[in-house]
């Protein structure tokens, strides 16, 4: 399964599709990316003249990249992926740089275990500077 194929089988669209490609694929990991556009609908509010990409929506883009891209990919051969059914079932980040409006990030996740359907990473992102933003574990339940 070729990235493409991945992104197109992910059960989000616009505004809450947080893949724009994906840069490396294996069994064991998968590296991604995502432009923050400045018109997203969470900039109006967070926060009110300063703009900053709220962390709940980092971690999605994580979870997103790091997680269900994996987990369609580990689970192509075994269960429909045109209509995945995912669900976080935990998570830990730690916060390093603040994301603003059209900055791009890059999320690198590595595979812990996948076994009984859930897979847990541990994932990273960098901004475009090579700065690490946040990290962390995410794991979820793919059926």
């Amino acid at each position: 399964m070729n990235s493409e194929e991945i992104i197109t089988y992910l059960p989000y669209q616009k505004p809450f599709l947080f893949v724009d490609e994906l840069t490396e694929i294996s069994e064991n990991g998968i590296t991604g990316n995502y432009t923050f556009n400045k018109e997203s609908f969470f900039y109006q509010g967070h926060f009110k003249g300063h703009p900053v990409t709220p962390g709940v929506i980092l971690t999605e883009v994580m979870a997103q990249i790091g997680v269900v891209c994996l987990g369609i990919l580990l689970l192509q051969n075994e269960l429909d992926v045109k209509t995945p059914k995912i669900a976080l079932t935990s998570h830990k980040i730690d916060f390093f740089h603040a994301v603003y409006p059209e900055e791009r990030i890059t999320v690198v996740s590595e595979k812990q275990y996948f076994r009984f359907n859930k897979l847990k990473c541990f994932v990273r992102a960098l901004n475009d500077k090579g700065q690490l933003v946040c990290r962390g574990e995410i794991a979820g339940m793919l059926t």
